[in-house]
């Protein structure tokens, strides 16, 4: 598959704009006005088109609300149901299909104020910038955005970020190893340049990944958000009802969302994940 140069650039200045508005939400209280669209464009240097796309996506996501005549506000807090009470109380099957990753952009770069949160590092600490594409079996399934401190990983080559898998790639050569990951996975649809990239129609459905991973020290390693296909995957989650009902064993594979088996130890799995990736139709 060839990826097309302009609708990659598209994706990634929305992304870029995305960020820059999630920054102005995460400052602000529910019920708080943000920046006009004209104030908005004029700051981060962007036409309106691209501005309301990610707007457009930050409304959908129930994180922004439009009232017309008044503006922009950030939208009420989320109701949140946890499924896993403790730590280290989940694991993860793979998704079938064999997974590849195409390079969109890769750059080193300071970590800003609301990845710099995330990572609990400075706004000027530098960090490891990653859009790839994720293909599986050559079809394209999901974007990724990786964030990685450059303290923990000195130098990341493209080999590590399109071949293998990249906890492996950290744990044998920089000494890095996963430990544990709080995801987040919301409903949300495509906009026309990730349409572009997916090869899907614009507003398809997809599935929204937000992850925080950290190490065995308890070091956030990687802050990642992806978009993956909802027309061709789906999440299963098993819940075990009692402390010794049986637990798949892991297979060997693509591991999304969550790190691999990294988390395996003594404790009891009491809810575990995974992916399917559903052949065309």
């Amino acid at each position: 598959m060839e990826i097309d140069a302009a609708a990659s650039g598209a994706v990634l200045k929305r992304e870029r704009v995305r960020d820059a508005i999630l920054e102005l939400i995460e400052d602000r209280s529910p019920g708080d006005a943000i920046p006009s669209e004209r104030t908005l464009c004029a700051r981060l240097g962007v036409s309106r088109p691209t501005l309301r796309a990610a707007v457009d996506e930050l409304v959908r996501a129930g994180l922004l609300v439009r009232e017309h005549g008044r503006g922009m506000f950030v939208a009420a807090e989320k109701i949140t149901q946890e499924l896993v009470s403790q730590p280290r109380a989940f694991g993860l099957a793979p998704a079938g299909g064999a997974w590849t990753s195409r390079l969109l952009e890769m750059s080193t770069l300071p970590a800003g104020a609301r990845v710099g949160r995330k990572l609990r590092i400075s706004p000027a600490a530098r960090i490891h910038y990653v859009a790839r594409l994720r293909l599986v079996d050559g079809s394209p399934m999901a974007i990724e955005y990786l964030h990685v401190p450059t303290e923990l990983v000195a130098d990341l080559t493209s080999t590590e970020l399109e071949q293998g898998d990249l906890y492996e790639h950290l744990n044998a050569r920089h000494a890095v190893r996963v430990s544990e990951a709080v995801q987040s996975i919301e409903p949300t649809v495509v906009t026309r340049a990730e349409a572009d990239l997916l090869d899907v129609p614009e507003l398809s459905p997809a599935l929204l990944f937000e992850r925080l991973t950290t190490d065995s020290g308890g070091r956030p390693v990687e802050y990642v958000h992806s978009l993956y296909r909802g027309d061709r995957y789906r999440i299963v989650s098993r819940l075990a009802l009692a402390p010794d009902a049986p637990v798949p064993a892991p297979r060997e594979g693509h591991h999304p969302g969550i790190p691999p088996g990294d988390f395996a130890g003594t404790d009891p799995v009491t809810f575990s994940t995974r992916g399917v990736v559903q052949d065309d139709l």
